[in-house]
Formats: structure tokens, C-alpha cells, sequence
């Protein structure tokens, strides 16, 4: 692991971290978005971006190579509690529960919860071993249109319907022991990196990955 990430998790002790992963392809306003909303809804000290070398369920077509999307990333980044990182290409871990079992094994005194999307909870079954992911940490699901309901059928939502904790006490998720989860209803930034890759300029450059 390259010695920068070894500070990284040194630094993480005592810490209250949202784990954020993706392609970043490209990073984009609504990752900043959902990123704000996680250190202040959640009481966060930092929030971590997990730029993923290759998400197993996408092609590489059209895929900016890991090096560019984690460089622009970085370059994107103008919070200073959220660190953008490419902690999965070091641990040599290609799925979330892996990566997530790693870095708890590490940071035994770290406190992390995951963030994702209203869309990825709608297909987080598909994910290898996403039960894994429920049972060992916190997750916060953002409000993402057009997803807002229909996530809310999900076979996930469902499957740990009994563990949800509603939105005006998600500044304890963090301190809550999983499987426990919760829905963050508010604003929702319209950013899609697929858009942005076909154009829209908006929110973000796709040239900014070199792509």
C-alpha cells in the first residue's frame, strides 16, 4: 500500500468516516453534493471518496483509466474534509464488502458508515456479498430522483426494512450497531456523470478524466 493510505488509515483512529465509492468518471458536482449533506446530516469528521480501479457491474468502454479519474478527482475537490483516495487499488479489493472488512480490520477504532445513492440502493442487490455490507457497517442512502420511491421497494430496503432509522435521527447512525441504515430526504442534485459524459457541462467536465 502506497505510504500516503497507510497515514490515511493512521489518521482515521477516533474518526467518523463516510465511505463514498465509485468510478468518479468523471467526479462531479453531485458527489460534492452528497458529500456536504453527509458531514453535516451526519456528523461527520471526514468523508472518504473510494475511486474504484473497475466497477465489476460496468464496462470499461467508455471508462477513463483509474490513474485519470483519481488525479481528476483530487483536482475536483475543493472541501477540506473530504479526501479522495484510491485505498481499493492498494488493498487489492474489487468489491464494497471486501473493501469494507479491510478497512474495518485496520482502523479498529474508526467509526464508518456508508454512503450511496437512492439508484444504488435500488439495484445494491446485485452487488456481490451486499448483505455483508448491511451487516457490518452504517449505510445512508441519499434522495436521488427519480428513484425516490421506487428505492424504497428495493429487495435491500425491504430485506432490512426493520433496521431503518429515520431521517431526523441519522446524526446517530454512525453510532448505531449495524445492520442499521437510514433514508436522507432533502434537496437532490441533478448531476449524472453519464450525462456529463455525453455533454452536458454542467456539473462537471468529462475531459477532466482524460477520457
Amino acid at each position: 500500500m502506497l505510504t500516503s493510505h497507510l497515514a490515511l488509515l493512521n489518521h482515521a483512529a477516533g474518526r467518523r468516516i463516510g465511505l463514498l465509492g465509485g468510478s468518479f468518471n468523471p467526479a462531479h458536482d453531485g458527489h460534492l453534493f452528497v458529500s456536504r449533506a453527509a458531514l453535516e446530516r451526519l456528523d461527520l469528521d471526514e468523508v472518504w471518496w473510494l475511486v474504484s480501479p473497475q466497477n465489476p457491474l460496468k464496462t470499461t468502454a467508455g471508462m477513463a483509466p483509474f490513474a485519470a479519474r483519481l488525479k481528476a478527482a483530487r483536482s475536483f475537490v475543493d472541501l477540506p474534509n473530504v479526501v479522495v483516495t484510491g485505498l481499493e487499488q492498494d488493498l487489492g479489493t474489487r468489491y464494497t464488502a471486501d473493501t469494507v472488512t479491510q478497512l474495518q480490520r485496520r482502523c479498529h477504532d474508526t467509526r464508518f458508515v456508508w454512503l450511496m445513492g437512492a439508484d444504488n440502493l435500488a439495484s445494491v442487490h446485485r452487488w456481490r456479498h451486499w448483505e455483508t455490507i448491511f451487516e457490518r457497517v452504517p449505510v445512508a442512502v441519499f434522495d436521488r430522483s427519480p428513484y425516490s420511491f421506487s428505492c424504497l421497494a428495493s429487495r435491500a430496503a425491504v430485506r432490512f426494512r426493520r433496521h431503518r432509522l429515520r431521517t431526523w435521527r441519522a446524526r446517530g447512525l454512525v453510532d448505531t450497531t449495524p445492520p442499521v441504515w437510514t433514508f436522507i430526504l432533502g434537496p437532490r442534485h441533478p448531476a449524472s456523470a453519464t450525462a456529463i459524459r455525453a455533454g452536458d457541462t454542467r456539473f462537471g467536465h468529462a475531459g477532466e478524466t482524460d477520457n
